[in-house]
């Protein structure tokens, strides 16, 4: 059968791939659930896979004009941008905790989302036939994306949709009773001392981060519960008993210990298993490119429209083109930032090619990893600290040993503005290989998903922008409040751009405490030896998370690590009971899961342009008409009936 004949056959049986309606429906999605990632992003430092409700809301909007699997996919495909594209929060609000921004500009933050999200679309698409077509890798998110696909065509797909609003609608409720009206505590915090050494747990209510846990898995759940153990069981205790902070009020000292120091032994876990994972990854990445070079050597018209890719000789010049439009980026930052022409040019040179090659390396593991680990677990946290360290140990050699401290500040400035480009290279490589597995599995066209998550990633960085500014305008972030009014309680944590610009500070003053990082190193050794040790007999304990366990705030770490037991004690007591039900409940806990994501985190977005409408936080509370240990109560409590109708849904029995 010629492609012709293989493409009229699909449509007879699937329908159209691309679609007006399907675009238009793809933009809105991207548009919603952008908003839902920024913000919860922000918050927690956690994002989350638009692709599986995407789909969902995809069919049930598109059901009625007689959509097929294959524009559904094709829109989940371009609406999966906005669960990626939002990474760049990991590193750019750097650029406004140092203070070379004051705000977001429009098109310097839409060229870094745009210029990223389309360099990581050119590097993983060689990458495809050896990673997604030519390989066992897993693709577990990948693979339930299609699922849901196939799934919306029945019956069973239209109750899916309905498990997912339901979840969102009651995330919602209890979030809106949370953050908007304040009747119910957001989480329980206590603190004490020990003989001179301060101790602190606790956990938040929050049911969006129970579904994070739940999507996630009890294998990185543990390995982040092992880190929460490390940082607030063993090393906040000493530092406290050890330090200057030894008797002052023992919640304060946790905290400063744990954001000055703890976290940054964190970031030499990260680092470690970062590197780990470029060194075992290095093989298998060199073959994939080899083998996606043979193969675009080929006719495209000899090859089945199931392995016709975007054409390589067009993604090589694209990739090169879209250096120019970096070039401008930096060479302004730099000349705005008082650089002479030949310094401006050399700066510009040195962070066009780091973005280039380091992003083209940090993409294709990504890339490997999304197929082993999927889009949500992929430690892209890691490839941003990575990033910034290696272009902050590059300064110097760019800028010299003496330059002065508006130097040293432009240089940090320049390596958060990299980082991010790297980041968001990464990001949507990551995406792309798992949609393109989404797509091998629906039997879907390659280069018309490589196409539309090109659309998605322009929609999504226009779209970024006033997000991020209206969240920076209502909330701020902690250590940078755009307004003196403000409450520094109600501030956005941005954890993990606040650690990259700690590391980043630290490295180019010659400031950071290496002792903290070279601890870290030595526990991340071992965590990467226990790791290869599980791996072999089957468990999954992958060593970054230890690192990310230990500076994410505790309240987070701990709600996420209960979502994974939820669902870890759900599917052996359902093992036991009825095994023919684990599949069932597992589809039904990723919707579960993913509707608690969003449900909160609309709320989040909603509230965020209230607040900036009247020019202050909690406008909507109503808390001074409440007594604190009442709300604490009534979180608890509102926390676990949430949690008992979680596993009440996970463990229904399955019906054929």
């Amino acid at each position: 059968m010629d492609a012709r004949n293989t493409v009229a056959d699909t449509a007879g049986r699937h329908g159209r791939e691309i679609t007006l309606r399907g675009l238009a429906l793809g933009a809105v999605i991207t548009v919603a659930f952008m908003a839902a990632n920024v913000y919860m992003g922000l918050k927690t430092g956690m994002t989350f896979s638009s692709s599986i409700p995407a789909a969902l809301l995809s069919m049930g909007a598109l059901r009625f004009v007689g959509g097929g699997i294959l524009e559904n996919n094709i829109v989940q495909t371009q609406a999966s941008a906005a669960g990626t594209l939002c990474n760049v929060i990991l590193v750019l609000p750097g650029l406004v905790l140092i203070g070379t921004w004051h705000g977001f500009p429009f098109w310097e933050t839409s060229l870094v989302c745009l210029v990223g999200g389309w360099l990581g679309v050119a590097f993983s698409i060689p990458l495809r036939r050896a990673l997604v077509t030519g390989s066992n890798l897993p693709y577990p998110e990948g693979i339930a994306a299609a699922e849901v696909l196939r799934a919306g065509h029945t019956e069973e797909g239209r109750g899916g949709l309905s498990t997912l609003l339901a979840a969102a609608a009651g995330s919602g409720i209890v979030a809106f009773l949370t953050n908007g009206l304040r009747v119910l505590a957001d989480g329980v915090l206590t603190a004490f001392s020990v003989g001179g050494a301060a101790f602190s747990i606790g956990s938040g209510f929050s049911l969006a981060l129970i579904g994070v846990g739940y999507l996630v898995g009890i294998g990185a759940c543990l390995a982040l519960l092992t880190g929460v153990v490390i940082a607030w069981g063993f090393l906040v205790p000493l530092l406290t008993a050890f330090g200057s902070s030894a008797g002052s009020n023992p919640g304060e000292a946790a905290q400063a210990v744990w954001s000055g120091q703890v976290r940054l032994v964190g970031a030499g876990i990260i680092a470690v298993g970062g590197f780990w994972t470029v060194a075992a990854l290095a093989r298998p990445i060199l073959a994939s490119i080899k083998a996606a070079a043979s193969a675009a050597g080929r006719p495209a018209r000899d090859l089945p429209r199931q392995e016709r890719d975007l054409p390589i000789l067009w993604v090589g010049l694209g990739a090169l083109a879209l250096s120019v439009p970096l070039a401008g980026l930096f060479l302004r930052f730099s000349v705005e930032a008082g650089l002479g022409g030949v310094a401006a040019v050399g700066v510009t040179a040195a962070c066009v090619l780091f973005c280039l090659v380091f992003g083209a390396a940090m993409a294709a593991v990504c890339g490997y990893l999304a197929g082993l680990l999927g889009s949500s677990t992929s430690p892209i946290s890691g490839i941003g600290i990575l990033a910034a360290m290696v272009g902050a140990i590059a300064v110097p050699l760019v800028l010299g040993t003496t330059a002065s401290p508006d130097l040293q500040r432009f240089g940090m400035a320049a390596v958060l503005l990299a980082a991010s480009v790297v980041v968001t290279a990464s990001s949507i490589a990551n995406d792309n290989l798992q949609d393109l597995k989404t797509g091998q599995l629906v039997d879907a066209t390659p280069w018309r998903q490589q196409a539309v998550l090109l659309l998605g990633v322009a929609v999504g960085s226009l779209v970024i922008v006033p997000l991020l500014s209206l969240l920076y305008s209502a909330y701020g972030f902690v250590g940078a409040l755009p307004r003196p009014d403000m409450d520094p309680r109600e501030a956005l944590a941005v954890p993990q751009a606040a650690l990259v610009t700690q590391i980043t500070q630290g490295i180019v003053h010659a400031t950071l405490p290496w002792p903290m990082l070279l601890l870290g190193g030595l526990i991340g050794l071992a965590a990467v030896w226990l790791e290869v040790r599980l791996k072999r007999r089957g468990f999954s304990f992958p060593a970054l998370t230890v690192g990310i366990g230990m500076y994410l705030p505790l309240s987070v770490e701990m709600t996420i690590g209960l979502g994974g037991l939820l669902g870890f004690l759900c599917e052996r007591a359902l093992r036991r009971r009825d095994p023919s039900a684990l599949e069932p409940s597992r589809r039904r806990g990723v919707l579960i899961a993913s509707g608690l994501l969003v449900g909160e985190s609309f709320v989040g977005v909603g509230l965020a342009a209230i607040d900036a409408a009247t020019g202050r936080t909690g406008s909507l509370s109503l808390a001074s008409a409440m007594g604190g240990s009442t709300a604490l109560w009534l979180g608890l409590a509102v926390f676990a009936l949430g949690l008992g109708a979680i596993a009440s849904a996970l463990m229904r029995p399955h019906t054929n």
